[in-house]
């Protein structure tokens, strides 16, 4: 079965610095595959490069068998490829209703008109309620977003990627910032979509407790190449990444968090 999303030779270079390094990575359709790494490996700049937020120096990016390399970050995710940051990106003035029924207006290709015909309007408020819903936001959907706490923030973020209907999730350390008690919260809700098996989730994350329990594949960089690729086990029991991160003690839970 060909890769809903592949990439070949992907290399981008800062002055002298190769942040990313002839990356062949391939994603199967539907599979959750997280992508870790010490600070510095390249994992952000890789989701950049997947994302469209910027264009590498050599190398192909492939999205459903069709090269996307050259296209911007906004026709990335009108083709189906969504992603979110590390610092949570939501309107703060507007409700947590509003946040998402623009998401979904942008997925309906439907702009505000002063006359637009009501029915449509609720039409795109009862999807936004039903994304609510799925992250457990809707009896917060008449609050100001400035007042959520950052848990709260985060899963309203994940509420407007899911609205734009996108094929993959790109989720870029979705727990950074947050307390331990919302955590649990947030992990339950990645579980549950990996669960639903209707999208592909690619995730940079540094809990590997997280990581291991979640994954179908692991993908490690460091200093922007691919280290290793397989399942959790295969990683754990992997001579390099042990040599690397673990310091031979394939049980260390450390991996990934210099």
């Amino acid at each position: 079965m060909e890769p809903i999303l592949s990439t070949k030779d992907l290399s981008i270079q800062f002055g002298g610095h190769l942040a990313v390094n002839g990356v062949n990575a391939t994603f199967p359709e539907r599979r959750f595959t997280s992508v870790i790494g010490p600070n510095g490996a390249g994992k952000t700049t890789f989701f950049n490069l997947l994302s469209g937020q910027i264009k590498p120096t050599r190398g192909k990016i492939f999205f459903k068998g069709m090269d996307v390399t050259g296209l911007s970050s906004y026709k990335r995710t009108r083709m189906g490829i969504g992603r979110s940051f590390q610092i949570t990106d939501v309107f703060p003035e507007l409700t947590v209703l509003e946040n998402v029924r623009l998401a979904v207006q942008a997925r309906e290709k439907v702009y505000y008109r002063m006359f637009f015909y009501g029915r449509k309007y609720r039409q795109l408020e009862e999807k936004a309620v039903y994304w609510l819903k799925k992250v457990f936001l809707d009896q917060k959907q008449d609050f100001l977003a400035r007042y959520l706490t950052h848990g709260e923030k985060r899963k309203l973020e994940i509420a407007m990627l899911l609205a734009l209907e996108t094929d993959i999730l790109l989720l870029d350390e979705p727990t950074a910032g947050m307390s331990m008690e919302e955590v649990p919260v947030i992990l339950d809700l990645i579980r549950r979509l990996k669960e639903e098996q209707e999208r592909t989730i690619i995730l940079i994350e540094h809990k590997m407790d997280m990581v291991l329990d979640l994954s179908d594949r692991v993908i490690v960089l460091m200093n922007g190449k691919m280290l290793a690729d397989g399942t959790p086990e295969e990683i754990l029991q992997n001579e390099l990444v042990q040599s690397a991160y673990l310091g031979g003690n394939r049980h260390d839970s450390r991996i990934g968090t210099d």
